[in-house]
């Protein structure tokens, strides 16, 4: 089980607080620190949606131009734009077996991880 994300998010914050607090083994992987595999952001785009991957409620997104945000109108280009802007991945991704969870809340790690 692996937690992808920025440890200073607050939606990354809680939910490693979750995964320590029920006694969850997991890896972290740090987006700012080890960066984002093209590989690995196409295949959790293909399991989630790209819409969904793209977190587009946080400043990073709005402070972005209008011509990049028209640039993220398609998969190849917010791809290209999570790629380069790790902060505009929805966060946290949780990878357990090979399937990714977008986002946390405490019914959803419940249900996931009991």
């Amino acid at each position: 089980m692996t937690l992808y994300g920025i440890p200073n998010c607050t939606s990354v914050k809680k939910a490693r607080a979750w995964l320590a607090a029920h006694q969850h083994d997991v890896a972290f992987h740090d987006f700012k620190k080890h960066g984002v595999d093209p590989t690995w952001l196409a295949c959790v785009a293909a399991q989630t949606g790209w819409q969904a991957l793209l977190n587009t409620r946080g400043t990073t997104w709005r402070k972005l131009s209008d011509t990049e945000k028209a640039g993220a109108s398609d998969e190849t280009g917010a791809l290209a734009l999570m790629q380069a802007q790790s902060s505009l991945i929805k966060r946290p991704v949780l990878e357990i077996d090979g399937t990714y969870h977008l986002g946390f809340s405490e019914a959803q790690y419940q249900d996931l991880l009991g």
